[in-house]
């Protein structure tokens, strides 16, 4: 087994061939799961700062605007899942005076790491914003407390045929700054997850924003030539084109 570890560790982050000292954990081992874990709950409860993002998306040329989810704040979001997909009254009222012929509506949130994110947000954004010059976009969304369903109110209130959500993924000890990518096709409340299709894993040492972006740009392009998202849609950006 000490034979195939290094090989091992070039390919996964995952804690394989640690040892181990009597019947515990080396030393070193414990710190590092001890301190992975800790980052994993700082990134959970990090104060999320959708004023400063909107500032950072706005000079960089695109209109933003501010939308709450009906949870108050972050210790409310996290025992309530359900306010996390409702939009709370005022900002639907001002999503709704932006209603227009949209194709695509995009929401970038917290969810459940701000860290992610801050981090993954704004590249990913950058990636991704030239490969949809075809798409009439809604202004982007900025929404704090967020669960992914709250896509669907979004994306009906601004009139948009397609709603994309990228939100802070469920912190891992090895990942606490991943983002991950839902898209949906005809949002409108009372959406299942089965209408949805996910891009996990974004961050550098996972799937990085520039291939991401690729990876969400196709799924879009296919949704909208086929009229429907969801486990009907399956991911084959990476197959070989024919004649290639």
């Amino acid at each position: 087994m000490s034979d195939i570890v290094p090989t091992l560790r070039k390919w996964t982050s995952a804690r394989v061939g640690i040892g181990r000292c009597g019947g515990s954990l080396p030393h070193r081992e414990l710190l590092d799961f001890r301190l992975s874990h800790a980052r994993a709950r700082d990134a959970v409860h990090q104060a999320f700062d959708p004023a400063g993002l909107a500032v950072e998306l706005e000079a960089a040329g695109r209109p933003v605007l501010l939308a709450r989810s009906q949870a108050p704040d972050r210790a409310t979001y996290l025992q309530r899942p359900d306010l996390g997909r409702q939009l709370d009254p005022d900002s639907l009222a001002r999503l709704s005076a932006a209603r227009a012929d949209h194709d695509l509506a995009i929401i970038l949130a917290d969810g459940l790491s701000a860290t992610a994110a801050h981090r993954q947000g704004p590249p990913l954004l950058a990636a991704l914003l030239p490969l949809l010059e075809t798409w009439s976009l809604a202004p982007l969304i900025i929404a704090p407390f967020a669960r992914v369903a709250l896509q669907d109110p979004i994306g009906h209130a601004l009139g948009a045929r397609a709603s994309l959500i990228l939100l802070g993924e469920r912190p891992g000890l090895g990942a606490p700054d991943s983002l991950g990518a839902y898209l949906v096709h005809g949002p409108v409340p009372g959406n299942t997850d089965a209408m949805r299709n996910c891009v996990s894993n974004i961050r550098p040492a996972g799937l990085p924003p520039a291939a991401a972006a690729r990876r969400i740009a196709w799924l879009l392009e296919q949704s909208r030539r086929l009229g429907f998202s969801g486990v009907d849609l399956k991911d084959r950006s990476d197959a070989p084109r024919i004649g290639a």
